[in-house]
């Protein structure tokens, strides 16, 4: 017997105190109030280092993960650049610069294309070239990734409890 079909689309907030994940559900839906999710991510510097982030799966088809870097800048990452049509994704590729490069996309090795700082989750303990293999794996839905993501820090029980349907 299987569980409750997974949420398509959630926000969620992560954050960390020691080894203690905390994942609260901001939206049962995908938020697409870009500035609604940065509030969320809270005052820079006031949750410690690593800060906490926000992630946001759509409609399961593409995830964006925002957190504050270094001056209080805010770091984005997006799993599939090319989701221009949908409203949050046009926002984060166009409010946080990031480049679109579609040659290669959708080829036999990657299923989209990943944009902005694949070095996001560096800091706890998810390096650049990780990050990366799990957002191109072509057999992945956006959440699928989010969970791998979530298994491979150690707050996957606390994502599945926060975004039970």
């Amino acid at each position: 017997m299987t569980g409750p079909e997974p949420r398509g689309s959630y926000a969620v907030r992560v954050s960390r105190t020691g080894q203690r994940w905390t994942v609260e559900l901001l939206a049962a839906d995908a938020g697409d109030e870009l500035p609604v999710l940065e509030r969320a991510l809270g005052e820079p510097g006031a949750d410690g280092w690593p800060p906490p982030f926000v992630v946001v799966v759509d409609s399961r088809l593409y995830f964006v993960l925002l957190r504050h870097g270094p001056g209080g800048m805010v770091r984005a990452l997006i799993s599939d650049a090319t989701m221009l049509e949908w409203v949050l994704a046009a926002e984060v590729v166009e409010r946080y610069g990031i480049g679109v490069d579609t040659e290669g996309a959708f080829d036999d090795d990657e299923a989209g294309w990943p944009g902005g700082d694949l070095d996001v989750l560096a800091d706890d303990g998810l390096p650049h070239e990780e990050l990366r293999a799990i957002v191109t794996a072509d057999d992945l839905w956006a959440d699928e990734m989010v969970q791998r993501i979530a298994e491979r820090l150690g707050f996957a029980e606390e994502l599945a409890a926060a975004v039970a349907p």
